[in-house]
């Protein structure tokens, strides 16, 4: 994918075109865990963002982690961000049919229940109406194409847009 296609690059744009006077901040690194998260929480905070999208977990589910280790991580995330003043709009993710029922229902539950108690919106999937489109995904079937994020660019617009101010 080239520079600027990046579902980052496309909100960016997003929120420009509207009048949001924002910097989008792309923290995240391709194939990142949970864990990883968290040691990069206190970079993240120097920034002092207003806004986090907290989109991680993914990586920990295909690579089969405890659900209870990825809840974990993503709560100290969400508080750590929260008690720094930052809101946290939380970015759900599900995992292909293969990791079995019971792991895909518990993994899918953590953000549920994390956005509840931590009163923070949810994206329930980040890759609605991306996941499954030809054309949208890339080869290895996990991150989309730029025309792809550039809809979950949009589904993302579409929960942040209620945080924003102008």
């Amino acid at each position: 994918m080239d520079p600027g296609e990046s579902y980052p690059d496309y909100l960016q744009r997003a929120l420009d075109e509207r009048g949001y006077r924002y910097r989008v901040i792309n923290a995240g690194i391709s194939g990142d865990t949970t864990s990883g998260g968290v040691e990069r929480l206190p970079a993240v905070l120097e920034h002092k963002p207003a806004i986090v999208i907290l989109e991680l977990g993914g990586n920990d589910g295909l690579r089969g982690f405890p659900v209870s280790l990825t809840r974990q991580n993503l709560e100290r995330m969400i508080a750590g961000l929260q008690q720094a003043g930052a809101r946290v709009l939380l970015a759900g993710i599900t995992l292909p049919p293969n990791y079995g029922e019971r792991y895909i229902r518990d993994f899918e539950r953590n953000y549920r229940e994390l956005a509840s108690k931590y009163q923070t919106p949810l994206i329930p999937f980040l890759l609605e109406g991306v996941a499954l489109e030809p054309g949208l995904m890339q080869q290895d079937g996990i991150h989309p194409t730029a025309a792809g994020n550039r809809k979950v660019a949009a589904t993302v617009l579409r929960y942040l847009e209620p945080l924003l101010q102008k």
